[in-house]
């Protein structure tokens, strides 16, 4: 019997036995570092001539695992099993599939902490964004067991006399998963899960910057008992596997998280018919964001402050809902902006592993992206706080950066950055402010902090996000509690931890019988 489903609570870190508990398995994990990690296709390990070597972004010369690169050779192998895979795994009892998942779960909650560690080491995470991570994928991992058993039921029709009429959802066949770097367990494993839950087998191919943590869950697969060839872990370079997978007549559907360059390259690869191709492929898309906080002068200015400070410089701003423009009304701008500037000057930078507020950012090439927008914004608007690297620190370290006076129309105004640099913008009134958070081109997360309902019910109506937050911060988006997905160039919507995700990856068949 299913108990209802709740979020996977997170960890008290402030409770020294927790801490001391955490501090262990990071020095259990640290002993580990450096391990190789093969491909695993049709339940089997499978070593290649290449590599892709994980590097901590907390001190860029430490290896935390070798994992073996994937080449067409693989890409073709992995292709082959997870189709003799579908023809079994497809015919699995919905319940069943989702006691996989169930079971899945357990085992991840029994090394949480392990878990965790792994991610302050290989995804540069503090400590909460860490445990929160993982106890995200957890979530997913429950929750979608529970929608399928749902989904499962008998569905509610229209009854005519004289005939017999079911709908059940069954699957699509073999998919692709490429899942992002920067939650990666969490948005893995949701993509993963959700796709093989209901029926289809997937080719898993994970982060570049973040692969060991997708072996280890993969080790929690094969412990869970899941069948060989239902998920096939292929990491691999975009160019030389990535077009061919999704160009693929064997590929079903693509189920993708990570860049608008890269998802829009992906849906128009996608939309081409090759020879062999029996469907259209459906994409599942999320992608970039520009969010906006909005505060107005009847709202409490320290809260909507606090909320800018933690939604733009949480785990370095590398979140595609991050707050990177803050639009303030002319009324209150100077106060919000002393009151951010302050709390950003209190955050230290420093190593995961030792939990600072502020940690790496993911990469060289990152670091040297999010640089060129700091010298970019330091033209377009007036710097106030940070705007160093901080190389000699021997990871990829950024100082939270405040820049202010920012035109709505500039380049830090309306380009994804991916980093700790916040936009600071003025608006006249509450139209103006509206206006500038829907003028760019993406539409994921937004928030308002106001006590006027006049103003909340306006923006309900015409600030243009998947995700709208009032007053509260506009990042930490909960499975179950906040649908989550985007407008616009932010991807398909595709509301991941909803109710609606699964039907992503499902095919309704009706079926009559006259009697």
């Amino acid at each position: 019997m299913l108990t209802d489903y709740k979020n996977e609570p997170f960890l008290d870190f402030s409770n020294e036995k927790v801490a001391d508990s955490f501090k262990k398995a990071l020095q259990e994990v640290k002993a580990k570092l450096g391990s190789r990690y093969p491909l695993i296709i049709n339940g089997k390990a499978v070593e290649t001539g290449e590599e892709v070597i994980s590097l901590n972004p907390s001190a860029s010369d430490q290896v935390v695992g070798y994992v073996a690169k994937a080449s067409l050779q693989e890409a073709k192998l992995a292709l082959e099993s997870a189709q003799e895979a579908f023809a079994r795994w497809s015919r699995v009892k919905p319940e069943e599939r989702a006691r996989y998942l169930f079971k899945a779960a357990a085992i991840m909650r029994r090394r949480k902490m392990e878990l965790s560690a792994w991610m302050v080491f290989e995804a540069g995470k503090n400590w909460a964004e860490a445990d929160g991570d993982t106890a995200e994928a957890i979530d997913f991992l429950e929750f979608y067991g529970r929608e399928m058993c749902r989904l499962a039921e008998p569905q509610p029709l229209v009854r005519i006399f004289g005939e017999d009429n079911r709908l059940k959802y069954i699957p699509l066949g073999v998919g692709l998963v490429i899942p992002p770097w920067n939650f990666p367990l969490a948005i893995m494993a949701g993509m993963t899960a959700a796709a093989i839950v209901t029926g289809n087998t997937v080719v898993l191919k994970p982060a570049s910057n973040t692969p060991v943590i997708a072996a280890k869950f993969i080790e929690i697969l094969q412990e869970a008992g899941l069948p060989d060839g239902v998920v096939n872990y292929l990491p691999g370079s975009g160019g030389a596997i990535g077009d061919y997978l999704v160009s693929s007549p064997q590929i079903r559907f693509i189920n993708f998280t990570g860049s608008k360059e890269v998802g829009l390259r992906i849906s128009e690869l996608a939309a081409k018919m090759v020879p062999g191709q029996k469907a259209i492929k459906r994409v599942v898309a999320e992608m970039g964001g520009k969010d906006a906080i909005i505060v107005d002068s009847s709202s409490d200015l320290e809260e909507a402050a606090a909320a800018i400070v933690a939604s733009a410089f949480g785990f370095q701003g590398q979140k595609c809902s991050a707050c990177s423009r803050a639009i303030i009304l002319d009324d209150v701008y100077d106060r919000i902006v002393e009151l951010v500037i302050d709390k950003t000057k209190k955050l230290t930078v420093g190593p995961a592993v030792d939990n600072y507020p502020v940690g790496p950012v993911t990469d060289s090439n990152s670091l040297k992206r999010i640089k060129s927008y700091i010298e970019i914004g330091k033209k377009e608007g007036t710097l106030q706080v940070g705007g160093e690297t901080l190389e000699h620190m021997g990871g990829y370290f950024v100082q939270p950066t405040v820049i202010t006076d920012v035109p709505p129309n500039a380049t830090i105004a309306q380009e994804e950055i991916f980093g700790p640099v916040l936009a600071v913008i003025r608006a006249k009134d509450f139209s103006h402010a509206l206006d500038i958070a829907n003028g760019t081109e993406y539409g994921l997360t937004g928030s308002v902090f106001s006590r006027n309902r006049a103003n909340l019910e306006r923006a309900a109506r015409e600030f243009h996000v998947g995700n709208l937050y009032f007053n509260r911060k506009c990042t930490g988006a909960l499975v179950g509690v906040h649908p989550f997905g985007g407008f616009n160039m932010s991807g398909t919507d595709s509301k991941a931890g909803g109710r609606d995700y699964l039907l992503l990856f499902s095919q309704a068949k009706a079926i009559s019988e006259k009697y």
